[in-house]
Order: structure tokens, then sequence, then C-alpha cells
């Protein structure tokens, strides 16, 4: 592979190169976004050395075992390590994904290339600001609205209605299809963007809510739902296997269905 250098007009400037690991037979080498909001400087792509041998197998394991044996100033989120709470969301090699899930073989190329979810602000280095992503997913009301008597004991479903569900309530907030739409790219601050939608008809078919019109109502403008162009972005980088697509297009069926 050639030697990878930067554009002369990059926005980000070559950093710090860190040295190969001393007896290290099996490495690879990581190139990754860094900005720190304090030095005044411009986002760097720093580029590091892991010693496979040491290491596990996930890219999740070598950001930790660069920040725990290399560079303790690399920042990034991470919490279950399993897949389930989406904080370790980033982009690898080009692709939004969940570091704890993609394995270091899994990533094509010689050289492993991270950097922060796409088009979203950046606190530091691998950290975005989701500020608005949770007031986005916040503003459709993701809990239950009923007007009936609460039951004694607890609300009712069928095996059948409760199959309804599958395929939205899987989803874990990772941000990894919002910030792979090119529309919210474009109207992020009034499109509420592919997971936020996808909880939205989550509710919207759940058999025991009772505010299906009023939760319409609430989607029912030009920028909040009908910025989706079905792209299909979301589908192909969510983690979970989920299709927000498919159920922006069913809401804006019950939409349509509502109207007639």
């Amino acid at each position: 592979m050639a030697e990878f250098t930067l554009p002369k007009n990059s926005r980000y400037s070559e950093g710090k190169s860190w040295p190969k690991p001393e007896g290290a037979k099996r490495i690879t080498e990581f190139r990754i976004y860094r900005w720190n909001p304090d030095d005044g400087k411009n986002p760097q792509i720093d580029t590091y050395f892991v010693d496979r041998d040491d290491c596990g197998p996930m890219v999740l394991d070598a950001l930790l075992w660069i920040k725990n044996k290399v560079d303790p100033t690399l920042t990034l989120r991470r919490s279950c390590r399993e897949g389930i709470c989406g904080s370790c969301a980033m982009n690898i090699q080009g692709q939004n994904t969940l570091a704890c899930t993609l394995g270091i073989d899994e990533c094509k190329g010689d050289v492993v290339k991270i950097y922060p979810l796409p088009h979203m602000p950046v606190v530091k280095d691998l950290v975005p600001d989701l500020t608005t992503f949770y007031a986005q997913h916040a503003s459709i009301e993701p809990w239950l609205h009923t007007d009936t008597p609460a039951p004694g004991t607890e609300w009712r479903q069928t095996p059948q209605d409760r199959s309804k569900l599958d395929g939205l309530y899987e989803c874990i907030l990772c941000a990894c299809c919002t910030t792979s739409c090119p529309s919210y790219w474009w109207n992020g601050d009034r499109f509420l963007g592919p997971a936020a939608l996808l909880q939205a008809y989550r509710w919207l078919n759940d058999s025991r809510d009772e505010a299906t019109g009023d939760r319409l109502d609430n989607l029912h403008d030009p920028f909040r739902l009908y910025r989706c162009h079905t792209i299909m972005n979301c589908a192909n980088a969510c983690p979970k296997g989920l299709n927000p697509a498919k159920a922006i297009a069913e809401i804006k069926k019950m939409m349509v269905q509502r109207a007639i």
C-alpha cells in the first residue's frame, strides 16, 4: 500500500507518529482523529502501532490498549463492550459502527482509520456532541401514553401485537444511522433523523398506546418527518441490523391513511 499522505488543502494535519512496540511480532497500524478544544490547534491524525499479541480482537480493545499503554490523552466513550449501550459508536474505515463489536481483522486494508461520528460537533477526539440527537429523541415522547385507568398489575399485550415491535425496540441510540443520513446532515436542526423516527414508530405501533393521533400530529411537519428521501444509509449503518427507512415509510403510510 502506498504511504498515506494528507492532501495539501486538508482540514487535518499529520500529527504524532508513536513508536512501534519493542519486540512485537504482529503489529497493526491505527490512524486516529485527534482534536483538543483547549490547545487551539487544528484537528490532526495521530499514528499508533498496536501489538496484536498483547491486545484483544476488537477495535475497542485496540483503542483501550493505546489509551492504557501508549497515549492516556486519547479520549473516547465506551461502557458495556457488548454492543448494547451504543457508547463506542464511531466511524471506522469509513463506516459508522460500534468499536466493541467490530473485529480488527474485519477492517479491510493495512491501516485502520478511526474518526468520530460524522457531521456532529466534536467534544474531543472521538467523542461527538449528541445533545441535539438526544433532544430529538425526547421530543417524540418515547413512553406509553394512555387514557384508560392503569390496570392493577400490568398492561397486557397479545404475542401477535408484541411481535409487531420486533425490529424497533432493539435500537440502542448509538446514532450510527442518524449520522450516516445526508438528509440529517443538511437539516439536522429540524429533521428528526432515522433513530428518533424509528423510535416514534415503535410507539405508534404499540397496541397499548392510546395517543396515536397526537403522535402523528407531532410528526406532521415538512421537516420533522418528510425530509427522509429513502437514501437507505441508515439501514446500511445500523449495527443491530434494523431498518429505520422502513419505519419512516410506515409512518408516512399512517399519515396518508389518517387523511383518507
